[in-house]
């Protein structure tokens, strides 16, 4: 005997596939500019030598370079292991590789790598106060944001924890943005400089470094909450449709 129509029992949606790794466009070219980023950032701190610094040591912080190298090589941590930790494919597939990265991530990255931004921001005036006050904003705002995701992880509230990471990671990743934006803003006001900068070289280079200080973080997470809320956004319009 034949059910009709409306006897017939409801089918339930198949679950969405997840895309396979190799399905995520964005994921080598992340990884690629994360590692490129490094070995170009890190030999000059890790060679123990000043001079080789780029960033002018003042005098009356003797361990300025230290504290700098121990700031990129932690730094450096951060950015590879996030390429791991926002990639869903392996966040799927190894949970537990995840979480041990997601620890090194937090307590060998972040934490350290922003503590210790906090010291170089304040111990650097060659690039004047508005990149100091930035320096000090954003790495104020990274540690916040790491242990935030950190503390919904431990508290298994995974939807809050996954929002705060992502705004970690765009706050880790922003340093390739500043220098983009360093870039940019040099070859835009260098024509300038005998006439807005006056001939002066310092005022040049301390504006050129608080444009691209500010905007090399702030859009970032700007994008980051943009993303974030269209996601919801689109999650909204789905449960909408289903219970409509």
């Amino acid at each position: 005997m034949t059910l009709s129509t409306e006897q017939q029992p409801p089918v339930s949606p198949a679950p969405p596939r997840r895309p396979r790794w190799w399905r995520r466009p964005w994921v080598a070219p992340l990884a690629v500019v994360a590692v490129a980023f490094v070995a170009f950032s890190l030999p000059p701190y890790l060679s123990m030598d000043p001079s080789q610094s780029r960033v002018p040591a003042p005098d009356f912080f003797p361990p300025h370079f230290v504290v700098l190298s121990l700031h990129v090589v932690f730094g450096s941590i951060a950015m590879i292991t996030c390429c791991l930790q926002v990639w869903p494919w392996f966040r799927g597939r190894y949970p537990r590789a995840h979480r041990l990265i997601g620890r090194v991530y937090v307590f060998a990255g972040c934490l350290p790598a922003g503590l210790l931004g906090l010291i170089v921001s304040v111990t650097t005036p060659y690039f004047g106060p508005v990149t100091a006050a930035s320096g000090v904003v954003l790495a104020l705002v990274w540690l916040g944001c790491t242990l935030a995701g950190w503390r919904m992880a431990r508290q298994r509230r995974f939807v809050d924890h996954r929002r705060w990471m992502v705004r970690s990671f765009a706050l880790t990743m922003s340093i390739i943005t500043n220098r983009l934006w360093g870039t940019v803003f040099f070859i835009v006001l260098s024509p300038q400089l005998e006439t807005t900068f006056h001939g002066d070289e310092t005022l040049l280079a301390s504006a050129v470094s608080a444009l691209s200080a500010w905007l090399g973080w702030v859009l970032p997470l700007l994008f980051a909450e943009w993303w974030l809320e269209r996601g919801d956004a689109a999650k909204r319009r789905r449960r909408a449709r289903q219970t409509a």
